[in-house]
């Protein structure tokens, strides 16, 4: 089994245009459409039986629409073999943050995607606290992006390690992601103020560039049992990220956590 624990989609009227504009502004190529139907083909291509969706605001005024379409996924899929899992998603400058977020879990979201640099706002910034202080009352899981993003190059880094360790010493939350296996480009930092935190790491769009040597090292640092198997689809192809992991030769058991274990375990709560 393999769980893809960061995934993205666009409803089918906007997705040419989102995909296009995304890849013109960072610099990178997609390797699907950035539709349902173009996730999934990435998924049977991989061998991927779980992708889980996350929808990031860019203004609090999506909130709604959104989150329309993350339910309806929800909906379309639930008792459909390959799955897709959409999170919810909420912007720090929301209204009532803890009302909304109350009102996610009400609706069956298991979680929420944030997204600092696209949010424009640090991620030690108090709608950032508000909405993981709510997220652990009502045991959610909160992924997050970390590290650069290639499209915001000439701007300020907005979820460094750094200022990530600042928000779980405010608030300690045990279902925190942190994308990118915590920041990146930023390894040295991520070693010196993440590893061995209570947080887990995804591996999305960091595994055709991360050597084989260096995701050892924060694999051992950080603990095998918090590290979620992730593409970032459509940015990285599903299949390739999944031979890069077998390539390490990390054993049975290794594998199996990093692929589904972690996952199935954090998802289930």
């Amino acid at each position: 089994m393999i769980i893809d624990f960061h995934a993205h989609i666009f409803p089918e009227r906007i997705a040419a245009k989102t995909i296009s504009l995304l890849s013109e502004k960072g610099g990178y190529p997609a390797h699907s459409d950035g539709t349902v139907n173009g996730l999934l083909c990435e998924m049977e291509r991989a061998g991927v039986d779980l992708a889980v969706t996350l929808p990031v605001l860019t203004s609090p005024h999506q909130f709604d629409s959104v989150n329309r379409f993350a339910a309806e996924v929800n909906r379309a899929f639930a008792d459909k073999e390959r799955r897709l899992l959409s999170f919810g998603g909420i912007h720090p400058a929301c209204e009532d943050i803890e009302g909304k977020m109350d009102y996610l879990a009400e609706c069956g979201f298991l979680g929420v995607k944030i997204h600092p640099d696209y949010q424009e706002t640090f991620i030690d910034d108090e709608g950032y606290l508000r909405i993981v202080e709510s997220a652990k009352r009502n045991d959610m899981i909160v992924v997050t992006h970390a590290g650069p993003d290639p499209a915001y190059r000439d701007r300020p880094v907005r979820c460094t390690p750094r200022r990530f360790k600042e928000l779980i010493r405010a608030v300690p939350h045990a279902k925190l992601v942190l994308a990118h296996m915590g920041g990146g480009g930023m390894a040295d930092e991520v070693i010196s103020e993440l590893c061995g935190e209570d947080v887990y790491f995804d591996t999305a769009y960091v595994l055709p560039f991360l050597d084989a040597e260096l995701f050892r090292k924060l694999l051992h640092l950080h603990g095998e049992d918090k590290i979620l198997f992730a593409t970032d689809s459509p940015w990285s192809s599903a299949k390739e990220s999944v031979n890069i992991i077998r390539s390490y030769s990390l054993g049975r058991e290794t594998e199996e956590k990093i692929f589904y274990k972690n996952a199935a375990r954090l998802l289930k709560g």
